[in-house]
């Protein structure tokens, strides 16, 4: 009976939006990369409070599974999970995280990558709008035109092509489409490494055997479209700098100063 009665408390509370930030100390490229001090705070710090400014949410938690990241992310107030150390992306971790908060089948999920430290927190409204509109949706994920045409041919950016309806097609480091016409114009869509996922999704998505094509590319959505899986995409206009790199730390600290100013 009690069993029963907390299903029902479940079932009729408010549904929950949850912002969890997968963060790994792990990297090839930038080991360390969301302690990095950026502007006098740890990297993680700054997406953690930039999610905090959604008024959408209802909690903010970063998943991690290094002891280093715990203790920065508690040292500044923030809630953190410590995870496994086996996950294959980040998405698995939020999964983890998740369950770990006992969240309902269809409380909200949204996955936010722990190096963009600069992404605008109305972005999130957006990226959960589609998942409120149409409870048949799963997963959306978010879009920029890109502007500046080095992002173009740089394998940090992801691309992704979508359908007329705006459900994603593909997912590549490549450029796509390729303008087989050099005469031709037409848009190029990044990636950004925002989600969103019912709850009841994620758990699934993160019991699927990764896909050849997430193998190869090493883009984690694609096993969702492998599986026969759609994807919402959602345009914005607000585009989300990435740090791949050390080097990156200074273009970063120019955005954030001159919005601070």
């Amino acid at each position: 009976m009690r069993d029963q009665l907390n299903e029902l408390n479940r079932r009729n509370r408010p549904m929950k939006v949850v912002a969890i930030i997968p963060c790994r100390y792990a990297s090839t490229r930038f080991e360390g990369k969301p302690l990095a001090p950026i502007l006098g705070k740890p990297m993680i710090q700054w997406v953690y409070e930039k999610a905090q400014q959604a008024a959408i949410l209802t909690d903010v938690v970063v998943a991690t599974d290094d002891e280093r990241i715990y203790g920065c992310v508690e040292g500044f107030g923030g809630r953190v999970l410590m995870t496994a150390s086996t996950h294959r992306s980040g998405s698995d971790r939020a999964a983890e995280a998740a369950r770990m908060l006992d969240l309902s089948d269809d409380d909200i999920v949204i996955n936010i990558q722990g190096d963009q430290p600069a992404f605008d927190p109305q972005s999130l409204s957006k990226v959960v709008s589609p998942l409120m509109d149409d409870l048949g949706l799963v997963m959306t994920t978010l879009v920029y035109k890109i502007s500046d045409p080095i992002q173009i041919e740089d394998p940090n950016h992801v691309k992704c092509v979508f359908d007329k309806e705006n459900f994603a097609l593909y997912f590549s480091r490549s450029p796509i489409p390729f303008g087989r016409d050099s005469a031709m114009s037409f848009d190029i869509f990044k990636h950004l490494g925002i989600y969103a996922y019912r709850n009841h999704f994620l758990q699934r998505f993160a019991s699927l055997p990764q896909g050849r094509l997430e193998a190869i590319e090493k883009l984690e959505q694609l096993r969702a479209i492998e599986h026969g899986f759609r994807i919402k995409v959602v345009e914005t206009t607000y585009d989300s700098k990435e740090v791949d790199s050390p080097e990156d730390i200074e273009k970063i600290e120019m955005i954030l100063g001159n919005k601070n100013h």
